[in-house]
Formats: structure tokens, sequence, C-alpha cells
């Protein structure tokens, strides 16, 4: 059974990484799936992304990263995947996360969705608050592995 773990990763966080250490736990290992997508207006391009998530990865056991610019679903026949790792954060994530989960049911009748609850100690950090907090100068260090914390202070000098 393969695993996928989809996202932006604009950029990738410590609750990102929770996500990522427990679905290889739970499956073995996993593939994270960076979205080359512009739909969500990224400070990073795909492939700065994908850079930051591999330098932050590195050394994780079971952990493939690959970028993608497709439908979920098509990426996930392309690698023979049917499972799609998802983390929620709190009860205001649940809305989104479970239309995509069913549309991508409706699209790929194999595929599944396991939900994880992000740790009590990542669960309020979203990669939309760590761009705010680096651009007025702030420190993010105890919010995103040191590879984006390097990259975020050579933008927001």
């Amino acid at each position: 059974m393969k695993t996928v773990y989809p996202g932006t990763f604009d950029p990738i966080t410590n609750g990102h990484l929770d996500v990522i250490r427990r679905g290889v736990r739970l499956f073995g290992s996993l593939t994270v799936a960076v979205a080359d997508s512009s739909r969500k207006n990224p400070l990073f391009s795909a492939d700065e992304r994908l850079r930051m998530v591999k330098a932050s990865v590195r050394g994780m056991r079971g952990v493939r990263v690959k970028k993608f610019d497709s439908l979920l679903v098509d990426f996930l026949r392309k690698e023979k995947a049917n499972v799609v790792l998802r983390g929620l954060r709190e009860t205001s994530d649940f809305p989104s996360e479970f239309q995509q989960a069913v549309t991508n049911r409706l699209l790929g009748k194999d595929i599944e969705t396991v939900f994880v609850m992000t740790s009590p100690d990542n669960f309020y950090v979203t990669s939309s608050l760590v761009k705010e907090i680096a651009s007025l100068g702030g420190d993010v260090s105890d919010f995103v592995p040191k590879p984006v914390t390097r990259k975020m202070r050579s933008i927001f000098r």
C-alpha cells in the first residue's frame, strides 16, 4: 500500500514534518508530493519548495519527495499509490479536507484518505503564519526546519 502526503508546502513547517514522521511510522514509507500549483499564489516556486522539503526530510528513512502538476488522483495512479495522508490541525480544517477526500474518492474509487491529528506542539502553525512572521522581521526558527529558516532569513532581511 503506497501512501502520498500531498501539499503546497509554502513553506514546509514543523507540523508538516510531524505528519511525515507519523505517516512513515504508520505506513512504512511515504511520498511527499509537492504541488506545482500557482492557484494559491505561493511565495516560493515549486522547485524552491521541492528543495526545501528534500533538505528538511534528508536522512528520514522511507521518505521520497516528488513534485506534481496534475490532479492528485492522476499522480496517485502514476505512483501506484492508493492512500492519501492528510494532517488536521483543528476543526476548521475538516470541511475542506473532507470535501477533497470525497472528491478524490469519486475520481478514484480505490483511493482512501487517512487523517492524522497534528501534535499539540504544532497544531497552531500554518505556512501563512510563518510567512507573515518572517515578512515582519520575526524569528520563525521554532516553527520550521532549519533549511526553511535559512531561506526565510535570506528573503526577509
